[in-house]
């Protein structure tokens, strides 16, 4: 898959996910076989890029392959000016968020909520593509609600303003998250425009990664929920696709030595206090089976890197 002068090695996408994608996790999922990475949504109003959070989701030292910045916005001069900011804090791609449904990211319209206005999003397209040379991508929802899926609309705008791949989610605002994704609306998008549409949403499997890709048409997938605390993911479903193939659960010392490195990056990523308390939850997607419930709890007491690093060793230890 092509964007802009940037040729993908393959078709699976890391998606962006608030207090999920940030560096450390990006380049765990790289290593295991995704093409592209998209970083954590940042917001186009400049009073908050100087806060820990904004200059943390801007670090691009380090970052491995081509790195795609996603913002967040309902202001066209706004969104331009933090993507021309972006470009030259290091973005190679620019992708714009018109899917993320939270509150209080809709509550500003921005996310998904500007779905509902086609004539504002085509004004932040024209504005952001306008502003940088850098490739401009777009994340959407199938529509604002079940009864208004106007996702193939918003698609036609999308590419006459210029945006160069569309990435749909298979849910509405209303939907969130609950229930199951549709993919007939990606796949009558893929229809109506010639840009590459990436497919996204519930894709937790090799089976269903390539049940989608069928159905759809798709040239890609976005894959985000099914990657936490499984960052092998794309290894498996890269091997499925080539092959038909299932390869084989990871080994547990592979696991061990993957939640380890995750761990220590964190803690260099965060500082020992915030970088202690983020190891919890993906910690929490990791290890998620019923009978590991008791570890969990045990593990989300622990104040200090050196006891969670510790308690994990133990854990596999007595697991092997």
């Amino acid at each position: 898959m092509q964007i802009g002068p940037y040729q993908l090695s393959n078709q699976l996408i890391v998606a962006p996910m608030a207090g999920v994608t940030d560096q450390a996790f990006r380049n765990l999922c790289l290593r295991y076989g995704a093409a592209l990475a998209v970083s954590e949504m940042l917001s186009s109003n400049p009073e908050v890029w100087d806060s820990d959070k904004s200059r943390q989701r801007m670090t691009h030292s380090g970052e491995e392959g081509v790195r795609s910045v996603q913002i967040a916005g309902a202001d066209p001069e706004l969104m331009a000016n933090a993507a021309k900011f972006n470009v030259e804090q290091g973005a190679h791609i620019i992708d714009i968020n018109m899917g993320c449904p939270a509150k209080k990211v809709n509550k500003k319209f921005a996310g998904s909520a500007l779905m509902q206005s086609p004539d504002l999003v085509k004004d932040i397209l024209q504005a952001v593509v306008s502003a940088v040379d850098a490739p401009v991508t777009l994340k959407i929802r199938t529509g604002w609600e079940p009864e208004h899926r106007n996702g193939v609309e918003i698609a036609k705008i999308a590419e006459d303003c210029g945006i160069v791949s569309l990435a749909v989610h298979g849910r509405t605002r209303k939907c969130m998250y609950k229930g199951f994704a549709e993919y007939d609306t990606i796949k009558a998008i893929k229809q109506n425009v010639s840009i590459p549409v990436v497919a996204n949403g519930d894709i937790d499997s090799p089976e269903k990664a390539k049940f989608v890709l069928d159905y759809t048409g798709a040239d890609a997938l976005m894959i985000g929920r099914g990657a936490q605390g499984r960052p092998w993911i794309f290894k498996e479903i890269l091997h499925y696709l080539e092959t038909g193939k299932k390869l084989a659960p990871i080994k547990a010392d592979e696991q061990r030595t993957v939640m380890l490195e995750h761990l220590n990056k964190l803690y260099n990523l965060y500082g020992e206090y915030k970088g202690v308390r983020f190891a919890r939850k993906h910690v929490g997607w990791y290890l998620n089976h019923e009978e590991q419930r008791q570890f969990r709890a045990d593990f989300n007491r622990l104040e200090t890197a050196a006891q969670q690093h510790s308690l994990v060793e133990c854990y596999f230890d007595e697991l092997v």
